[in-house]
């Protein structure tokens, strides 16, 4: 013990236990309930280490930063336990070294690849122990040092490493914050603060496959496949030069004949048209973007795929709902899951990479028969009314009409030269040629999106679906609304088609349902059947580059 108590008040062991005061104290003033934080001076000299170390964290740290808000977690804490000391101990040959609970998470640390998770973010030079020797001020900040590497690591794995919105102003996603106080009071208490921390990883099912995924591509079990270039569209008798490898992707053996050696062949076409029904593709032969993307991810993508889906995963809300609706954009698909199961799914379309499907969750509030469609801001500046100003007959030629202060005005009537266009609005009437067609969806949210029907069901049978203004397309609406209704005391889909007519009807849920807008290329059946789509906006690309991954 020479070494430690050293490095200490002498006969104060490390871990003497020491009366703890509460940092965070209730209070009335006047009469307002309200909370003051209170500080407990250090009895040591290397508590006081500890807290000049900590002073010096919040002071280097930027205003309102990550940094500064881990700092300030840390000295309140720290200040509640009179800033001793938690994860050194001192070995029988006087070394002092991590404690044994200290030890697991360091083990933790180490497997954080395993998690989809850098272990380089945790295992810091600010950890190294035999360089912090018996300097006191080294040892404390090694101690604030390693409190702060678990804030870090729960924070990751709890919300991820990356802020949505710094992805794209199209991802609206809130960071879930761990309340670092308690995590912090949890982990001092507990013998095994390892086992603590790997809780904060996501629970979903899809994540879980998703990490066995990643395991088995760390333990060598996914072997390397050939990877499909991009290209135009290849239909069958075409040439090109990607046939040898769409033949070795599929298990198929060359022609004996060289020269078909690049001929996209009847007994091709049919392992194309077998592969596209087992993943939920468009069977009809023809290699496109979504069929390239399918055979590219479909024996377990990359590393850097895996990671960055299961980022996404970290991103979504921690309870999905018993009963919800999921919309993956890039899989242009929306299924409706209850407690953890899909029980009904159809085709979407979804926005185009110009008028993005913004990434969000929320609640489907209302269903609208014969609804108006209230043209979103974008859509009126950049589309409708530059067309209005050249011909105020435009509007009656689409059953839309102009509207002043909530009042129908006769755009005949307005002098476009003179007047401010962003003080108008148009709606088009119900209709057979409202482009929302009979029924919509509500969750009220700032992006002005929703579910609904269409008048161009035609466009259902494309490959890729990425057509809409934002809002997204469902093939079936009514199967999807008797889907939806399945808990709603209120009103049934027998309810809506009686509605059907030249007049809006409004119907408020009774339970409002979870709707979930993602984003994921990667999908994982319950049968494990690994499906990859294309990355439509982007979004996976910059993530996988932001994450550390070529």
């Amino acid at each position: 013990m020479k070494k430690l108590t050293a490095c200490l008040v002498a006969g104060i062991s490390l871990f003497a236990l020491v009366e703890r005061t509460s940092a965070i104290e209730t209070v009335i003033v006047g009469e307002v309930e309200t909370q003051r934080i209170l500080i407990a001076p250090p009895q040591n000299p290397l508590a006081k280490t500890i807290r000049a170390g900590l002073r010096d964290s919040i002071a280097a740290a930027g205003q309102n930063t990550r940094a500064q808000t881990d700092a300030q977690q840390l000295y309140y804490f720290y200040g509640s336990r009179k800033f001793e000391p938690l994860w050194l101990s001192e070995t029988q040959d006087g070394t002092i070294a991590f404690s044994d609970k200290a030890q697991g998470v360091v083990a933790l640390f180490e497997q954080a690849h395993l998690q989809g998770l850098n272990p380089d973010d945790y295992l810091t030079d600010a950890l190294d122990v035999s360089a912090a020797a018996t300097d006191p001020q080294a040892l404390a900040a090694l101690e604030s040092a390693f409190s702060a590497a678990m804030l870090r690591y729960a924070q990751d794995a709890y919300s991820g490493r990356l802020d949505p919105r710094s992805v794209s102003g199209y991802i609206d996603v809130d960071i879930k914050r761990v309340n670092e106080r308690e995590l912090l009071t949890a982990l001092s208490a507990s013998n095994d603060p390892a086992s603590i921390l790997l809780d904060f990883h996501p629970t979903h099912r899809e994540f879980v496959a998703l990490r066995e995924l990643l395991a088995a591509h760390y333990n060598g079990e996914i072997k390397a496949q050939v990877t499909i270039g991009d290209g135009g569209l290849l239909r069958a008798g075409m040439t090109d030069p990607r046939v040898p490898d769409l033949r070795e992707r599929l298990g198929l053996t060359a022609p004996e004949d060289e020269t078909l050696a690049n001929l996209y062949d009847p007994e091709l076409v049919a392992a194309m048209r077998s592969f596209q029904g087992d993943m939920n593709l468009t069977v009809d032969g023809v290699v496109g973007p979504a069929t390239i993307a399918a055979l590219n991810g479909a024996n377990g993508a990359s590393i850097g795929d895996i990671v960055a889906n299961m980022e996404r995963w970290r991103w979504m809300p921690e309870d999905l709902g018993d009963f919800n609706v999921f919309v993956n954009v890039p899989e242009f698909a929306l299924e409706v899951n209850k407690y953890g199961k899909t029980f009904w799914d159809t085709k979407v379309i979804v926005g185009s990479e110009r008028r993005q499907t913004p990434i969000f969750s929320d609640r489907i509030r209302h269903v609208v028969t014969n609804p108006y469609w209230n043209l979103p801001p974008t859509i009126l500046r950049e589309d409708i009314m530059p067309r209005v100003a050249a011909n105020p007959h435009y509007l009656a030629s689409q059953n839309m009409e102009l509207l002043y202060g909530g009042r129908v005005v006769d755009p005949l009537m307005v002098d476009w030269q003179q007047v401010n266009p962003a003080q108008f609005r148009v709606r088009q009437r119900p209709g057979r040629s409202n482009a929302l067609g009979q029924v919509k969806f509500l969750f009220p949210n700032k992006h002005d999106v929703y579910l609904h029907d269409t008048n161009s069901p035609g466009l259902f049978a494309r490959s890729m679906r990425a057509l809409s203004s934002g809002c997204v397309r469902v093939e079936n609406p009514f199967e999807f609304a008797e889907a939806l209704l399945e808990f709603e005391p209120n009103f049934t889909v027998a309810s809506l088609e009686n509605s059907l007519g030249p007049n809006e009807r409004w119907f408020s849920m009774d339970n409002r349902v979870p709707v979930h807008l993602a984003y994921f290329t990667l999908r994982i059946s319950e049968d494990g059947t690994v499906r990859s789509y294309g990355d439509l906006y982007g979004h996976h690309a910059k993530i996988v580059s932001m994450l550390g991954f070529e």
